[in-house]
This record gives structure tokens, C-alpha cells and sequence, in this order.
């Protein structure tokens, strides 16, 4: 016992300076752990931030935008109005070139004709949406075919294209008439109410809840009366979806490169949510309702798809399942209404300030169509449906030059399947590439040195460069807007309509709208169009005659 007492206090100290280099060594494990891990990263971005872009990358002979690629131009990106940038990298770099997101994330903007051409009808389907960008979109326009892709996009397509013939479209254009008419009497209405014939009017607001109902009711036969209702359900679904606050723009943007940010308990996901199940749930009624009664004499555009569809399935052939046909009502009721409602809008801003432009499109309409502007003739819809709205040459400049000074879809991304060749440079299968319409829409390639001037007479002497390509507003090719002739159809119907009865100009008070555009699908003005609206007053009316 005793000696046991003898040598425990060289036990002790013995365990201690065990104890002691045990945790000397376990420090410098971590040391080395963390110095091999830190010097792993630093490989890692040198790698793919340096070596990779610049030495190894197939893309790397793509003129490209001068910038560190750890970070890329990804700064400028999200700083600036959508295509801003890639429309001064164009002008500098070429009609092809290379720029980064974070990480030597390469992107390369297209607007090359023979590059377009080869992405937009002759190889289209190898250049299907990444992914990442239909994570939002798909839960409110549903897979549709703006959103589908390979052989269901071309099966959807095929099926749909009755609906949105030449011949489908006039028969609906009483639609539009009588849903243009209503909007220009509810604006009366509220002047009559002020006592007052000029008030400022926020026209976007008032222009969704016309194309909404137009597309409820051309598209699928139903009234959603939201012109008259505004706080109708389906409105206001809408409303939640393309919030403009600054919490929404930060999580519909990591929502394209982190889709578990849906499933965060914020104000924006919870919106969409309820949004979504308030557009599925009328989508589905309307499927539904079809499904069970479709009278031969139906006109609307889901009515021709269900008859169609019916059809085919007595001939055996392949037919749209219920799910298909849903997202399809989805998918118009959403991209049908808010692109033509933001390209109106944005006509109408241009035309207030552009007082000269207006007033050539008004005599216009009053030479072709003089009994719009007796205020009792102009109701008749029945005379209205007869007029066609093409044969108005300067209202279809005025539109298109609004559409390519101001394109509401702005830009559009693509990612490759498999490799190809763009513009003379391979292109590796995965790699993302955007066509940017509000780029290619203001090259002087394209539409010659006064690219940046809103001028619709510019339509009748096109340069020699100019192409069909230049014009990327409804896309073109397979993949380009089937709803096209609809919405120009429409829009023109809203013009002729509005501007028979009322003046635009521009309200000082408020800030220019052109100053803050917004991208969400669509693009926006922040703060909506407001613009000063005065009633034409009959001295004024018969003016323009002269």
C-alpha cells in the first residue's frame, strides 16, 4: 500500500502529460484539418474561378466580358434593369459572348442571327428552360406548354393550335371588343363620379383585370368579371404572385438557385401557396365544367381543344389527359393576361409621351373607324366585331415599335442538352444561354444607329441588317408564342378603343415609370403606368377629322 502511495504522484503526472499531448495532438489535427480544408477551397475557386474559365473550358475562345470570375458579373446583373448589360457587352464583345455568375458560373447571350436561328427553329429542342428557372413559375402557370418541353411540348402544340387558328381568333374578337368598351365606360364612370373629365388613372391595374377577363372568357368561356369585381379571388391571386416588395425579390431569386427557399415559412411562399391552390382550384372547375358540357356552338379556345380532344379519342389517337388540360388554363390564365395587360400599358406610356405619336394614331383609327368616336354608334359590338383591326398600318407600327422598345418578356433562358455549335463555337451540353429581347431589340446591327429612339415609322424602311430574328418579343420558331396573333389581336382592339375616347399624357407628379422596371416574368413598372386620362371632348373629336 505503501509504495502503491509512493508512486501515485508520478501517475499523476504521468497521466497529465499523457493528458497533455493527447490534446497537443488533437490541436494540431484540427490545425491541420482545417488548414487542409482551407487549402482545398483555395484550390477549389482557383480551379473553377481561374484555371477552369480561362485555361480548360471549351467556352473559353467566346469573346468574353472582362471581370473576375469568382464573382462575375453577377453584381452588375442584379443592379441593373434586365438586358441592360448584355445589350452594352453586344455593342462591345460581339453578337456572342461569355460573362459570369458566382463561382466561374458561365453564361453565354446570344444575339447572333445564325445562332438564333439554329436555337429557335432549327434545333430547338436542344435548348429546353434550366430547371432551376421553372421552379417558381411551374407552381402558378402550371406545366403547360409554355413550360413544357421534347415531345409533350410538341404533342401539347399540335393540340392546341385549333384554338389559336386565324380563323378561331377573329371569331372571338367580339370578346375583346365589349371587354374594351367596358373598361372605357368604367373610366367614364369614375370621371362622372369625380365630377371631372381628366383624372390620373393607374392603367396597368385596370388593363390586368381587362385581359383577365378577356382570356377567362375567350379562353375558356368564363366570366370572371374582374373589371367590375376587382377583389375577385383569381385577381387578387395575381396581385400576390408579382409582389414587387424587396423580401419577394430576394427569395424568388435564390428560389432559381436554392429550391428548398420554398419551403421557408416567409410572407412569399405562403402568398404563392394560397395563389396557387386559388389558380388550380378555378383551373380545375373549368376543366371540369368542359369536360361535362360543350355545345358544338362553343367558340372559346378550351371548348375547340375538349371537342378536339374527343375526337381524337374516337380515332385512337393520343388526346391531352385532364392534368394537361388544366395546367394549359394554368398557363394562359397567367402568361395570357399579364404580358399583353404590361405591353398595352407600356403603349399607352409611350404614346403620353410621344403627344405627336398619339395624335397620328387617333386620326388614324378616326379616318378608318370615324363612327368610335360618336359616343352612342361606338357601342354597337356587332358593327365592331366586322372591323379588322390590321387594316390600321400605323397602329400595327405603333405596337410593334412598343413591343420592341419596351418587350414585355424581356429575356428568356435556355440549357443545352447536348453539345452544339453556336455562332462558330462549340457549346457543351449543360451550358446555359440566354436570349435577351430587350438586347438584340436595340443593337444598331439590328435595327440601325437610332436603335434607342421609339419611332414606329421605322417599320416601314428597315435596315439591310435587320432580320426576323431582331424581333424576340413573342420568340419565334416551335417554341414561340402560340397566343401571338391573340395578343396582337387584343391589344389592338384596347388601342383603338381607348384612345377613340380618351387623350394620355404624362403625370410630373409621379416618377417616370421607365426609371423602374421590374422583372418578374413580365416586365413592369414599379409603381404601375399612372398617367394623366382626359375625356375627348367633341370639338376635340371632330378636330381630328380635319
Amino acid at each position: 500500500m505503501a509504495i502503491k502511495m509512493e508512486i501515485l504522484p508520478l501517475l499523476i503526472l504521468s497521466g497529465g502529460i499523457a493528458a497533455g499531448a493527447q490534446r497537443l495532438a488533437g490541436m494540431n489535427a484540427l490545425r491541420v484539418f482545417s488548414a487542409a480544408f482551407g487549402f482545398s477551397i483555395f484550390v477549389y475557386l482557383a480551379y473553377w474561378s481561374y484555371i477552369f474559365p480561362f485555361y480548360i473550358s471549351t467556352l473559353r475562345k467566346v469573346p468574353t466580358v472582362p471581370g473576375f470570375p469568382l464573382w462575375g458579373q453577377f453584381f452588375t446583373i442584379i443592379t441593373t434593369e434586365v438586358g441592360t448589360p448584355n445589350r452594352d457587352w453586344h455593342k462591345k464583345y460581339g453578337p456572342i459572348v461569355r460573362y459570369f455568375f458566382p463561382f466561374g458560373a458561365e453564361r453565354l447571350s446570344i444575339a447572333d442571327d445564325d445562332a438564333l436561328n439554329h436555337m429557335c427553329i432549327k434545333n430547338p429542342y436542344n435548348y429546353p428552360k434550366p430547371d432551376r428557372a421553372k421552379q417558381w413559375m411551374v407552381r402558378v402557370l402550371g406545366e403547360g406548354v409554355l413550360l413544357a418541353e421534347g415531345n409533350p411540348h410538341k404533342h401539347q402544340r399540335k393540340a392546341l393550335s385549333p384554338g389559336f387558328s386565324i380563323q378561331s381568333i377573329k371569331a372571338l374578337t367580339p370578346i375583346f371588343w365589349r371587354k374594351a368598351l367596358l373598361l372605357s365606360k368604367l373610366w367614364e364612370r369614375d370621371m362622372l363620379v369625380a365630377k371631372t373629365k381628366s383624372m390620373t388613372i393607374e392603367v396597368l391595374e385596370w388593363l390586368n383585370r381587362t385581359t383577365l377577363d378577356i382570356i377567362g372568357e375567350a379562353g375558356f368561356g368564363t366570366d370572371l368579371d374582374s373589371l367590375e369585381h376587382p377583389e375577385t379571388p383569381i385577381r387578387e391571386a395575381y396581385r400576390l404572385v408579382f409582389a414587387f416588395d424587396i423580401q419577394s425579390r430576394v427569395l424568388h431569386g435564390l428560389a432559381a438557385f436554392i429550391p428548398l427557399t420554398k419551403y421557408l415559412p416567409a410572407k412569399m411562399n405562403r402568398d404563392i401557396l394560397q395563389s396557387r391552390n386559388i389558380i388550380m382550384s378555378k383551373a380545375t372547375d373549368i376543366v371540369r365544367q368542359k369536360h361535362q358540357k360543350t355545345h358544338a356552338k362553343d367558340k372559346d379556345i378550351i371548348a375547340l381543344i375538349v371537342k378536339d380532344n374527343m375526337r381524337m379519342e374516337a380515332a385512337g389517337e393520343a388526346t391531352l389527359s385532364f392534368e394537361t388540360m388544366r395546367d394549359q388554363v394554368m398557363t394562359f390564365l397567367g402568361a395570357g393576361h399579364d404580358t399583353t395587360a404590361t405591353g398595352v400599358a407600356w403603349t399607352i406610356h409611350l404614346l403620353s409621351t410621344h403627344p405627336e405619336v398619339q395624335e397620328r394614331v387617333r386620326a388614324e383609327i378616326k379616318q378608318h373607324y370615324p363612327f368610335m368616336f360618336d359616343p352612342t354608334a361606338r357601342n354597337d359590338v356587332e358593327r365592331l366585331s366586322s372591323l379588322d383591326a390590321d387594316n390600321l398600318h400605323y397602329l400595327d407600327n405603333v405596337c410593334r415599335e412598343s413591343l420592341r422598345y419596351i418587350p414585355p418578356i424581356p429575356m428568356t433562358v435556355r440549357e443545352t442538352i447536348t453539345d452544339d455549335r453556336l455562332g462558330g463555337y462549340d457549346v457543351p451540353a449543360k451550358t446555359t444561354v440566354y436570349i435577351h429581347a430587350n438586347a438584340i431589340h436595340r443593337l444598331p446591327s439590328f435595327w440601325g444607329d437610332d436603335a434607342d429612339v421609339f419611332d414606329p415609322d421605322r417599320w416601314d424602311r428597315l435596315p439591310e441588317g435587320h432580320t426576323t430574328n431582331a424581333f424576340m418579343t413573342f420568340l419565334q420558331g416551335p417554341r414561340g408564342c402560340i397566343g401571338r396573333k391573340f395578343a396582337e389581336t387584343e391589344m389592338k382592339c384596347l388601342m383603338i378603343c381607348l384612345l377613340s375616347m380618351y387623350r394620355f399624357e404624362r403625370d410630373m407628379a409621379v416618377d417616370d415609370p421607365e426609371s423602374w422596371k421590374m422583372w418578374r416574368l413580365v416586365l413592369r413598372p414599379r409603381d404601375g403606368v399612372q398617367c394623366k386620362v382626359t375625356m375627348l371632348e367633341e370639338a376635340e373629336k371632330a378636330a381630328i377629322g380635319a
